[in-house]
């Protein structure tokens, strides 16, 4: 599970993260808190492969945006680095000046209460494009953008459009959870 693994009275930087053995634990520093997350299940996984297709594949299409999945640090200031289970940033050069157009975090039952508090704000800080919340148990899509103070919740259609991009990516919702969960 995400949660803060050390005492309250340190602040963690990137290059205490990177002093930890490559041991498989995915660590992320935000606003000097600590958070270790175990390895994503089956079905998280999944969800992630799907989400990932999707994009790969309109961005082969429509190339204004590369995307990745972590593991991969993204740091979007100088004393933090995150894991977005999948981003997308406009460029090489976009990514080195922490300028991400979209991050998508899964939820999973440990970082729910990161990935809706503590991720969330600081996305919205660092004016990332569109911060997409994956709930897997109600099958939705939180989609939050810099300034707004409640998401737009989808559950059917996703559409997507980053700026460059000569039209939109539209996803179904229930065919993408269909092929990812088997529902």
């Amino acid at each position: 599970m995400a949660m803060p693994s050390a005492p309250a009275d340190r602040y963690w930087l990137p290059d205490d993260i990177w002093a930890f053995p490559d041991d498989g634990v995915r660590r992320e520093c935000i606003d000097g808190v600590l958070l270790v997350t175990p390895s994503p299940s089956g079905e998280h996984q999944d969800v992630v492969r799907e989400f990932l297709l999707d994009l790969g594949i309109w961005l082969r299409a429509h190339p204004a945006a590369i995307v990745r999945a972590s593991p991969s640090d993204v740091r979007l200031t100088p004393d933090s680095v995150v894991q977005p289970d999948v981003y997308v940033f406009a460029d090489r050069a976009a990514l080195k000046e922490g300028k991400v157009l979209l991050a998508i975090e899964v939820l999973s039952p440990g970082t729910a209460r990161y990935d809706r508090g503590l991720k969330r704000r600081f996305y919205q800080r660092q004016r990332v494009g569109e911060y997409w919340i994956v709930d897997l148990e109600a099958q939705l899509v939180e989609r939050w953008r810099p300034e707004d103070e409640r998401p737009e919740v989808l559950g059917e259609t996703l559409t997507w459009q980053p700026p460059g991009a000569d039209g939109p990516l539209t996803i179904d919702l229930p065919t993408l959870f269909g092929r990812s969960l088997g529902t």
